[in-house]
């Protein structure tokens, strides 16, 4: 049975065990890890009762290469109910919790919205004590830990672990063997509890590490070579380093298949065994197991199975097909071909020659199904898992899956149109839509306790944290002034809080009352940072001829670069030096001042969402799969402003036109918008624009010499191959976008009660995008689970 840990004895105890001298002596991160370890033992014995509840019957099992979970002790006592039990704890001790909660560091296991949308997809998987379970890799150093030096993104290590992490358990009592050509590695589980909100069910997210199967060559040591003595270990080691390894070299594409199938493999050896100690065999394992791949990432798990049917179990080929066929569910993130993961033949060769041999298989048999069915042999081709010298990762999860799922409901109707259309063709049944959507704890109920507190109070129980859709009704308040002039009240308070959180973090000075417009995602073309930059260079340059009846506005951006994208870090240096001209200069920035949160994450999220007054939500018409930031933001009563494109249209849907700025080409206009589209002319008979453009090359923003903004502008202007000038029509929509913002900036300081109607209409209609909801359809209609409260 459970026993209390959280009181001021226990915690002494645990605060001199950790730090080994007396609690008035311990720093902030010793009362954290103290407190955490409380948190652990609190939560234990409901967690081993569901584990063992959960592994009897039909499970779910979802596969991901990254989990964004953000801060965990919060989010648990939260979940648990015991935040107030710990403040009074903490308090006995003469601390304060807040300083304490400030110790953590947030787990480097995630990048962007994939992962931070598995993170939320645990947390509703647990509040509804659905029976699931999460598996990943335990990364080192994650993605970067990211820093601005003169204005370029430098990226070093994220030593998140460093002070050890108790909300991650060793299992190495149920470690696991995988077997490469040219290594073989002992894979260690690495359990973290997922806690529900106000229920006793704890799922489980576990994550593996790789070691080595001896950590030194003691042998080599002795004969003074030193390096060669741990050569071994380093290499087994590097499989967890960091989250998603540069690409851009033979070795680098070595080391992230190397990284996808470790615990793609070391996950269903895991499943396999509990499913011969439930069942005693095989026979049924896909009526018990479903395994949902998010993204392309973990899609050799389908050959990886096979092959343990196979080689380990004795199954004929047909029987072991018709098992996998009918255990795994695939989720597509992107409407970008080129997006979809391609690994050439001769990596698999060097690696796993039987997994090869398994796909080749799969093709052999797959292009035989095909012609059977009378397909031509150029659509066959197109659709065949191995192209050449390449093997096509979604396209075997395509062919393997029982179920294909898009994330929004534009982004669905896109792959069955464009990017997955031929698979559309042939199994339209497969093809099902699944809008994302983000946990109301974390998001509104945890980061935004003002914004709860009168939720709770205007539907008179807290119940909406379990179901956002109670919120609904509420959407006759619209017109009641005084619950708007609150709702004013706590946005403002939530702004003090972050002009004062930038101001500790990184010295910049920020007015509260001035509208905050915020963008926040990965650093990508597509997502079109770059016209967010562009419209406060033209309002810059505005302001500096005279105009000055101008709205007070921050524009805050928030965004990590892959490593080797180096488009995209050339706009975060534009960004800084954007903010260095405008944040530097007397004339303006009285008015207008701009904000790059560095190292952006998870935590930062939680103190800018919540003060922010626009939601960025930009992206070119047809590109973005579905996004999660807008659904943040809406929750919190952020107003988007954005283009049609991914949940943005759903957005619009739930609020209706008046509640949001809508601009842009829409996905459908784009392709006849093309066909005569001419940048340079546009950008010559578009206001301003002309002299943006010239600015990235004219010495008012300097680059260093490194011509790196001079290729932003050829981007823009100039042919790139066959796709030619501005494929993501950024001077296309340039003109359509400064009118709706400036106009969503005029609306704001004209009717400030309209503003605020808007704002309650968002949230109270951000019921249709939390993850509740999605993770209910995808219970009810792909996984076929139900709850298991213990």
């Amino acid at each position: 049975m459970a026993i209390d840990t959280m009181n001021n004895t226990s915690l002494g105890m645990s605060v001199r065990a950790v730090s080994g001298r007396e609690p008035e002596s311990g720093t902030p991160m010793e009362f954290w890890t103290a407190l955490s370890l409380s948190t652990v033992a609190q939560l234990a014995h409901n967690w081993e009762k569901s584990e063992r509840r959960y592994s009897a019957g039909r499970m779910e099992h979802y596969f991901s290469a990254e989990f964004l979970m953000g801060r965990a002790l919060l989010n648990n006592l939260n979940n648990l109910g015991l935040i107030e039990k710990a403040r009074d704890a903490v308090s006995a001790h003469g601390r304060e919790l807040a300083d304490v909660l400030d110790a953590e560091h947030d787990a480097a296991l995630g990048n962007g919205g994939l992962g931070r949308l598995a993170a939320c997809f645990l947390d509703s998987c647990a509040t509804l004590n659905l029976p699931v379970r999460g598996y990943g890799i335990l990364y080192r150093y994650g993605l970067f830990k990211q820093l601005f030096e003169h204005g370029y993104q430098k990226e070093v290590p994220d030593s998140w672990m460093e002070e050890g992490y108790p909300f991650v358990i060793r299992r190495e009592e149920e470690q696991k063997l995988v077997s490469y050509a040219d290594l073989k590695v002992r894979a260690i589980p690495y359990d973290m509890p997922i806690t529900g909100y106000g229920t006793d069910n704890v799922n489980t997210l576990r994550l593996w590490k790789a070691e080595p199967m001896e950590e030194f060559d003691y042998n080599a040591f002795n004969s003074q070579r030193f390096t060669d003595a741990i050569v071994e270990r380093e290499r087994v080691h590097d499989i967890c380093r960091v989250l998603y390894p540069n690409d851009s070299t033979f070795e680098g594409k070595v080391l992230r298949v190397r990284q996808q199938y470790f615990f793609c493999s070391a996950s269903l050896q895991s499943i396999v065994k509990n499913e011969l100690a439930q069942r005693g065999n095989l026979t049924h394992f896909a009526q018990f197991n479903a395994m949902q791949l998010n993204d392309t990432h973990p899609v050799l798990a389908i050959p990886e199975l096979m092959r343990i049917l196979l080689d380990e179990h004795g199954f004929e080929w047909d029987e072991a097909w018709d098992i996998v066929s009918h255990s795994f569910a695939y989720t597509n993130h992107t409407v970008l071909a080129e997006a979809l993961e391609q690994w050439e033949i001769n990596i698999f060769e060097r690696l796993f020659p039987r997994i090869l041999e398994i796909i080749r298989e799969i093709d052999r048999r797959f292009r035989a199904d095909l012609a059977a069915r009378g397909f031509d042999q150029g659509k066959i081709d197109y659709m065949a898992p191995i192209d050449g010298q390449r093997v096509r990762m979604a396209w075997i999860a395509c062919y393997a899956a029982y179920s294909i799922n898009g994330v929004a409901a534009l982004h669905t109707e896109i792959i069955k149109k464009e990017t997955l259309h031929d698979w559309y063709e042939v199994w339209p049944e497969k093809f099902n839509n699944k809008t994302n959507g983000v946990t109301p704890r974390r998001w509104l109920h945890l980061c935004n306790p003002r914004l709860a507190e009168l939720l709770t109070h205007e539907l008179g129980s807290d119940a909406w944290v379990r179901d956002l859709d109670l919120l609904r009704p509420l959407r006759d308040r619209v017109g009641d002034g005084d619950l708007l002039m609150r709702l004013g009240t706590i946005k403002h308070r939530n702004k003090e809080d972050f002009a004062r959180w930038i101001k500790d973090r990184q010295g910049i000075e920020i007015n509260p009352d001035a509208i905050f417009d915020v963008q926040i995602k990965r650093l990508h073309e597509y997502k079109r940072q770059l016209l967010n930059a562009f419209y406060i260079l033209d309002l810059y340059f505005s302001i500096k001829d005279g105009k000055r009846d101008v709205p007070p506005r921050v524009f805050i951006f928030g965004a990590k670069a892959a490593p080797g994208y180096l488009r995209a870090k050339a706009i975060i240096k534009l960004i800084n030096e954007i903010a260095r001209l405008v944040n530097d200069d007397p004339d303006v920035n009285d008015l207008i001042k701009v904000v790059f949160v560095e190292n952006y994450n998870v935590s930062p999220a939680e103190h800018i969402i919540p003060a922010a007054d626009i939601s960025e939500q930009i992206s070119t018409a047809g590109k973005e799969a579905s996004g999660t930031s807008n659904m943040k933001f809406m929750m919190n009563g952020a107003l988007t402003l954005g283009t049609m494109d991914g949940a943005n249209v759903e957005i619009l849907d739930a609020v209706g036109d008046d509640n949001a700025y809508i601009f842009g080409a829409h996905e459908d206009e784009l392709r006849e918008l093309r066909k005569d589209y001419i940048p340079l002319a546009v950008a010559e008979n578009t206001p301003g624009l002309q002299r943006v453009l010239d600015a990235l090359i004219d010495g008012t923003l300097s680059d260093d010499g490194t011509g790196a903004f001079y290729d932003l502008r050829s981007s823009l202007l100039e042919p790139q191959g066959w796709d030619g000038a501005d494929i993501y029509y950024v001077i296309g929509d340039f003109a359509a976008y400064r009118e709706a913002r400036d106009q969503m900036a005029s609306d704001y300081y004209a009717d400030p009660r309209g503003w605020f109607a808007k704002t309650w209409i968002n949230i109270v209609e951000s019921g249709r995008f939390s993850s509740d909801r999605t993770i209910n359809d995808y219970a009810t209609e792909v996984w076929k689970i139900s709850p298991e409260a213990i």
